[in-house]
C-alpha cells in the first residue's frame, strides 16, 4: 500500500480566544437564541455580578478562588472571553499558591473592558 502525500499551504489557526472585542456578541447571540431583550438583561446582570465579583477578589478572601471560578462561568456564558481568561488564570495562581497580584490586576482590567463594551451594547439598544 502507498500513499500519497501532498504538500499543503500553511494555514494560520484560529486563535483560541476570539480577538473580536471583550464581548464576543457572536457567542451571545447563541446562548441568548438571537433574543435581543434577553441579551440586554443577561449583560446587565453580568456586568453587575462582575463588579461586585472584583470587588470581593480585591480583598482576596478565603473563597476567592471559588469566586474567580463563578466568575470565570459566568464571563464565558456571555461571551466575555478575555474576563474568563483571567478569572481562570486568578484561580489557576491561587490554587498553586502563587502571588495572585498580577492575574488579579489583568482581571480587573479584562472586567473594565468588558464593562465599557456591555455598557455601549445597552446604549445601542
Amino acid at each position: 500500500m502507498s500513499f500519497h502525500l501532498e504538500q499543503v499551504a500553511w494555514m494560520p489557526s484560529p486563535p483560541l480566544v476570539p480577538d473580536d472585542g471583550p464581548v464576543d456578541v457572536a457567542h451571545l447571540r447563541r446562548m441568548t437564541l438571537g433574543d435581543d431583550s434577553l441579551e440586554r438583561e443577561v449583560l446587565a446582570m453580568f456586568a453587575g455580578q462582575a463588579t461586585e465579583l472584583a470587588a470581593a477578589l480585591a480583598q482576596l478572601p478565603p473563597d476567592a478562588g471559588a469566586l474567580a471560578h463563578k466568575l470565570m462561568g459566568s464571563a464565558r456564558a456571555v461571551g466575555a472571553v478575555h474576563v474568563a481568561a483571567a478569572a481562570a488564570d486568578l484561580e489557576t495562581a491561587l490554587r498553586n499558591g502563587t502571588a495572585p497580584a498580577e492575574p488579579l490586576a489583568v482581571l480587573t482590567k479584562a472586567i473594565t473592558q468588558a464593562r465599557k463594551a456591555i455598557d455601549a451594547i445597552l446604549r445601542r439598544s
